[in-house]
């Protein structure tokens, strides 16, 4: 016995030991982090370092593997300076559970408005759903030939056939004997009972008592119905290999989809009962009948329906919910935005239902607790925090003691300068200027985008923004839908196809907007 537990034991490790190989290194996250996000290697790092440590958590043994708890992290910095695309692509590149939502959103429970558990019922939904599409692209093809069958079904209809209980009324009763023909041949044929019972004077029907009635040998006919079926499997063929080249595509048909009843039951009520444990709709509809409803329909759109449908149910439910419970207990991120908002505790007058007392309610998620879903129980040990806020008036000190201790990691981010805005502009995989001369090439306008006109831009960002209010990157967003409104506008219409954007042009287009303060609060 000791013997086996060892094996499955060093088996747990291997697994484990291949899982920490196969994952990213700090310096590769940081790597690919650097492909989206310019700057902030602070932040980077230690967002690496808290992924990294998942893995190596993994390689210890349970009795120690259950007392380490994430490292939870604070990003301190302005708006607009990378903390949500850092949480973002961080959980994009390890395909984990992500969900942001902001602190300032949440009361304390009895009061209304959500209470904070429903960021983890909101996490766990967003899993669900996240395995449920990767089974179903597992299993689509499968489901694409049961919906193609479907549509043939439609298309090409199997001939009608008489149905038993006409043959049974039509014909008298037949039974199956086996007749031997030879000593070696024995075939089995259908005899007829003619005259099983007999008519009394009553006109019943009674037993006939005599002990050799009267059968009927049926010939053995052509066999007619078996070469009905091959001619139709025959052309059923064509139609199939017709409807693989897309020539039905456009045709219309009427497809049966099913759909659920949902009962019109609203639940209002001042403590949130909305985001009770029990899925009221969920509860009702599961109860109520499923029904369908016929459509007409591209042979394309039945497809997916029927795709869809077929798909849902080759899916193991049970199966979906269990990984995705799993995955939200091991790797999941909740990115909570705005935590200065509710930092502070001083209190005034009344309840403070927003600050302190959101904190509070936060604490034992951050700890570890139990959260019930819809989804079954739900575990918060492991799942990694990443609290960001600006802290222009608050501090992170203004936190509850507890709620500081579970926050080890704090990283301060940078404000962004000129340098800063120039590569942003160009250097990510999918830049700014790459995005407006994309789109304008859908109008078949060719956009040449000038290095001085990227230093330009650039300057005047981060003019407006010292002059202003820093809002950081999303500057840039302003600046540039200024720049291209009028070429924007009037894409369709130009003669002109080839349009060259230099320093010249950014300074007409923004020189005066951006000099006049009054004027540039409100339009950058």
């Amino acid at each position: 016995m000791k013997m086996e537990m060892k094996e499955i034991n060093t088996n747990d490790d291997n697994t484990n030991r291949e899982s920490l190989e196969n994952s990213l290194t700090p310096r590769q996250i940081v790597e690919e982090l650097d492909r989206y996000i310019i700057g902030q290697s602070e932040a980077k790092r230690s967002v690496a370092v808290a992924l990294r440590n998942r893995s190596r958590r993994q390689m210890l043994p349970e009795d120690m593997r259950d007392e380490v708890a994430p490292k939870n992290i604070i990003m301190v910095g302005s708006t607009g300076v990378g903390k949500t695309e850092i949480a973002r692509r961080l959980a994009k590149l390890v395909d984990a559970p992500f969900v942001k939502v902001e602190a300032s959103k949440y009361t304390e429970v009895g009061y209304v408005g959500r209470d904070v558990e429903s960021m983890i019922r909101d996490l766990t939904d967003l899993s669900v759903n996240m395995v449920k599409l990767e089974h179903t692209a597992q299993i689509r093809e499968k489901a694409e030939q049961m919906a193609e069958e479907r549509i043939l079904d439609i298309l090409f209809p199997a001939p009608r056939s008489r149905s038993k209980q006409e043959e049974s009324e039509s014909e008298p009763p037949k039974i199956q004997v086996e007749q031997t023909t030879d000593e070696e041949t024995t075939q089995v044929v259908e005899i007829r009972i003619d005259s099983m019972f007999d008519t009394d004077e009553t006109g019943l029907e009674t037993e006939t008592t005599d002990p050799h009635p009267k059968v009927e040998v049926i010939a053995a006919e052509a066999d007619e119905s078996k070469e009905a079926q091959e001619r139709y499997e025959k052309t059923r063929s064509k139609f199939r290999q017709m409807l693989r080249d897309g020539r039905f595509e456009d045709k219309e048909v009427e497809v049966e989809a099913k759909i659920r009843n949902m009962p019109l039951v609203e639940i209002f009520s001042s403590s949130g009962i909305e985001e009770m444990d029990i899925n009221f709709k969920d509860m009702f509809g599961s109860m109520m009948p499923k029904s369908s409803r016929k459509r007409r329909v591209s042979v394309a759109e039945a497809r997916e329906i029927l795709t869809q449908e077929e798909a849902e149910k080759l899916i193991d439910v049970d199966q979906v919910v269990a990984e995705a419970i799993r995955r939200v207990e091991n790797s999941g991120i909740v990115f909570l935005d705005e935590i200065d908002k509710i930092a502070g505790r001083e209190s005034t007058a009344g309840p403070d239902v927003s600050r302190e007392g959101v904190q509070r309610d936060i604490l034992p998620l951050v700890e570890g607790s139990n959260v019930m879903t819809k989804h079954g129980m739900v575990r918060t040990d492991h799942i990694l925090f990443i609290a960001a806020g600006a802290f222009h008036t608050a501090k992170p000190s203004g936190l509850i003691p507890e709620l500081q201790g579970r926050f080890p990691i704090r990283v301060s981010l940078k404000s962004l300068d000129q340098k800063d805005f120039k590569r942003i502009l160009t250097e990510p995989k999918n830049a700014l200027t790459k995005q407006y001369i994309a789109m304008m090439k859908t109008e078949e306008l060719s956009i040449d985008i000038t290095e001085d006109a990227v230093d330009e831009i650039s300057h005047l960002a981060f003019q407006v923004n010292e002059s202003v209010e820093d809002i950081g990157a999303r500057r840039l967003h302003t600046i540039m839908e200024k720049l291209f409104e009028q070429i924007s506008f009037g894409a369709p219409e130009l003669e002109e196809k080839q349009i060259c954007i230099d320093a010249a042009y950014v300074g007409e287009q923004l020189s005066e907007i951006v000099e006049n303060q009054d004027l540039s609060r409100y339009v950058l």
